[in-house]
């Protein structure tokens, strides 16, 4: 297994995560791009500092924690999961200005028609509903929809993030799940 250089750059094909799609989900995750230990683990929040697989378990949307070398599997928990960005890894503010590709996002979430699609930051949101600033942007469902799909922003589990972190807007994702069920 070849090693990833730097804290940031362009992703390699060899460390490419798939995205993890299916029709009839109850939410799709959606990150800004892999950090770079997720990238080498070539698994989503791979990063032993990440909250993500412990949020999802804490709110009740996996029945055990997964590892995330599981990612594959969340399908059968009606979990999917993505990145705005495929052709880079690093911290939102080491990537490239052009690093989001909303349009993709746009095509997937209307082919796959989740009930939600909840961003795991507010940079990737901001960038999704086309606002560039995360200031005014609020935790929680959004008034914006692509077709059918709601919309969420929760706070980043990056270890990164740690001084934004409140699981409140994850137990209401997960309370709006399970009534839309």
């Amino acid at each position: 297994m070849s090693s990833l250089p730097d804290r940031f750059g362009p992703l390699p094909d060899s460390h490419c995560v798939p995205d993890v799609l299916a029709h009839d989900l109850g939410v799709v995750f959606c990150g800004t791009a892999l950090g770079r230990a997720s990238a080498q683990a070539k698994a989503y929040y791979a990063n032993p500092g990440n909250f993500f697989w412990k949020a999802i378990h804490g709110v009740g949307l996996t029945p055990r924690l997964l590892k995330p070398a599981e990612y594959p599997n969340v399908t059968q928990y009606g979990i999917g999961l993505t990145d705005l960005c495929k052709t880079a890894y690093g911290q939102d503010v080491d990537l490239p200005d052009d690093a989001f590709d909303t349009d993709a996002m746009r095509i997937k979430i209307e082919e796959y028609q989740p009930r939600f699609l909840a961003f795991t930051s507010k940079t990737g949101a901001a960038a999704m509903l086309g606002n560039f600033t995360t200031s005014g942007l609020k935790y929680g469902l959004q008034e914006h929809r692509i077709g059918d799909t709601q919309l969420w922003v929760l706070p980043s589990p990056s270890g990164q993030a740690r001084k934004f972190w409140t699981i409140t807007p994850w137990q209401a994702l997960a309370a709006a799940i399970r009534t839309r069920q």
